[in-house]
């Protein structure tokens, strides 16, 4: 049959969704494009924001039009947080966050009966998770770079955040395993590996012995050399002297840290249940840029939450300009029923939020033109993936997006010297290889 996978949100998602389409493929489907006539529709789904929840909801009814006959599924956050939601946009199957495979089995089993009355659901209590559901890696931009999810739920109960209601308790993958998979990645020809999790700074709490995830790091780098290795959100107290000196050892690790701010005022911090202070994020930031040379620091950010004042949205834009982010995500705050933040006092108005939003995008883009402009004349490698508007397009281990006139680029990392910083990204040419 043909199947057609749409995935919203996270790289965690997108790691699952390449699971299904790899393991979908090995039982003999044919995967085609969301936009095209098929016999099996696949909405993975996000939740962390209402716009999430309409997207996906949006997703649903598009493939329902587009192929009346055809099978249509939910599965991800969305549905295992709102069920009752979920039943009412004319899916066949309804699947949650976890058991992928017996999600799949399912739609097998669907796929061609009869019409059912009522949509068939695949699920659980999140909360009674605790072992791991391992699933074959994926990869991306055409066997470049690939994902590694290697832990799966989260704890922390920050109050603006409904995640721990959809992913449940702290599972881990065991490091063998995990270099296993690399290894595996490796021989497929990927060149580039990103570490990733729903909670990536918890992993290994579960596991016998609480391997912290420097462990299971140098575990992935040791299995694979020859691969570049790149890690997902942190939590900035997982920023130690330790941490950044086993790490700086790893040659292969890209100096790229995304740590997790939402915001930088103190008072917001305590309402949000964040377990830092700014000074604690602010020893992160130093530790990492005495071990790395010149790392890559990227963050994300929620204004307008709940009492959120003038004074303390001015906070967070002094903060961000001390800490210089190279990049940053830049989120408003997005009310979710069932947490704490949905019934606290001083809810502000979208029009407000927007505001703040635009105001902290125009500090985000300043602070990453300067540093995209201080790359100009360096020469960098760059792991290039596609052929893009005429430009070969690749990235350096900062991350940073480079594009360059060339041939028969794919896959290739090659040296660039910076010439030019555009939006978002920088131009360059290739270094020629000497003989």
């Amino acid at each position: 049959m043909r199947v057609a996978i749409h995935t919203l949100g996270c790289k965690v998602n997108q790691y699952e969704s390449q699971a299904m389409e790899e393991i979908l493929t090995a039982r003999g489907h044919t995967l085609v494009p969301f936009e095209d006539p098929a016999d099996v529709y696949i909405v993975n789904s996000c939740t962390v924001t209402a716009t999430s929840d309409k997207k996906s909801r949006q997703a649903v009814r598009q493939a329902r039009k587009r192929a009346p006959e055809a099978l249509v599924a939910l599965c991800g956050c969305y549905p295992q947080v709102s069920p009752e939601d979920a039943r009412k946009i004319d899916a066949d199957l309804i699947g949650g966050s976890g058991d992928r495979l017996g999600f799949l089995d399912l739609l097998e089993q669907m796929a061609g009966g009869k019409p059912q009355d009522e949509p068939v659901e695949n699920l659980d209590d999140p909360f009674r998770r605790r072992v791991f559901e391992a699933l074959p890696a994926g990869g991306l931009e055409g066997r470049t770079r690939a994902m590694l999810k290697v832990e799966d739920g989260c704890t922390n109960f920050c109050t603006y955040c409904i995640i721990p209601y959809a992913r449940g308790a702290v599972r881990s993958l065991p490091a063998d395993q995990a270099a296993e998979q690399a290894k595996g990645l490796a021989r497929q020809g990927y060149r580039e590996l990103v570490i990733t999790g729903i909670e990536l700074s918890t992993y290994g709490r579960d596991l016998p012995g609480r391997p912290d995830l420097a462990s299971l790091i140098e575990a992935v780098c040791h299995a694979v050399p020859e691969m570049r290795v790149r890690l997902g959100s942190l939590e900035p107290r997982t920023v130690t002297e330790d941490f950044c000196a086993r790490l700086a050892a790893l040659p292969n690790l890209c100096p790229h840290f995304h740590l997790s701010l939402q915001s930088g005022s103190d008072t917001v911090l305590a309402r949000m249940k964040r377990k830092y202070t700014t000074q604690r994020f602010l020893e992160s930031v130093r530790l990492l840029r005495a071990h790395f040379d010149r790392p890559a620091l990227t963050t994300d950010l929620i204004v307008g939450f709940p009492g959120e004042t003038e004074e303390e949205f001015q906070e967070t834009l002094a903060f961000l300009q001390h800490c210089a982010f190279a990049q940053m995500h830049i989120f408003p705050y997005s009310r979710r029923q069932g947490t704490p933040a949905a019934s606290m006092p001083g809810q502000l108005s979208n029009a407000e939020k927007a505001s703040r939003a635009h105001r902290g995008a125009e500090l985000a883009q300043a602070m990453e033109r300067s540093w995209l402009t201080g790359w100009i004349g360096q020469t960098v490698p760059v792991l290039f993936e596609e052929e893009k508007d005429g430009f070969w397009r690749g990235h350096t281990p900062q991350y940073i997006e480079v594009r360059v006139k060339g041939e028969h680029l794919h896959n290739q990392l090659r040296p660039v010297t910076i010439t030019a910083a555009g939006d978002s990204l920088a131009y360059g040419t290739v270094k020629e290889e000497q003989p």
